[in-house]
């Protein structure tokens, strides 16, 4: 499996980029977003997603792990591929694409070429739960990409199989200065 890509930007065409690292030419398939945002002769990190098939390999490569993470989720669903999930995540930033899923905008998702919206809304439906609480921003406002949290007992109700919105809301008015297992005890009793 290879993880991540980091080397020099060789030739860009389609929405595939080459990287070259140590004079190896690695074909990396992106999002419009990232494929626009780097330039020949460049630095540039990857994170990859290695695909392999019967008849072929493809390297799909994300200019951040919330990115690809979000891509191996889309892929998750059924009826959506690594080409559909690239389309997907190339209608913005992934956070973007996680809000709308998030807030069962199906719309937005069809918009990315190849989605249907049978598609779209089997994507909102299939992962609404798993990609947590919908944020809305300010126009302008920056954009978080990950759950900043360091909340243990948020992390346990989890592990226990709540999804981010069950145990976010469990864990609702329970003092925060209790130790963790106070805390998940409570959220449990509720």
């Amino acid at each position: 499996m290879i993880a991540h890509v980091v080397g020099r930007v060789a030739e860009k065409f389609g929405t595939a980029v080459i990287v070259d690292v140590h004079g190896i030419g690695y074909e990396v398939n992106v999002p419009i977003t990232d494929y626009d945002a780097v330039l020949i002769d460049s630095d540039v990190k990857f994170y990859t997603y290695h695909h392999i098939r019967e008849q072929s390999e493809e390297l799909f490569g994300f200019s951040t792990l919330a990115a690809k993470k979000m891509f191996e989720l889309l892929i998750s669903v059924q009826g959506v591929g690594p080409k559909a999930a690239l389309a997907i995540l190339s209608l913005g930033q992934a956070e973007h694409v996680r809000n709308a899923i998030a807030n069962s905008d199906s719309a937005y998702i069809s918009k990315a070429s190849g989605v249907g919206k049978k598609t779209a809304e089997r994507v909102v439906v299939d992962l609404n739960d798993k990609v947590g609480l919908p944020v809305y921003y300010a126009q302008g406002a920056p954009v978080q990409t990950e759950l900043a949290t360091n909340d243990e007992a948020l992390e346990a109700l989890m592990a226990l199989g709540y999804t981010l919105a069950d145990a976010s809301k469990a864990l609702e008015g329970i003092d925060s200065s209790l130790s963790t297992s106070r805390r998940v005890m409570e959220a449990l009793k509720r």
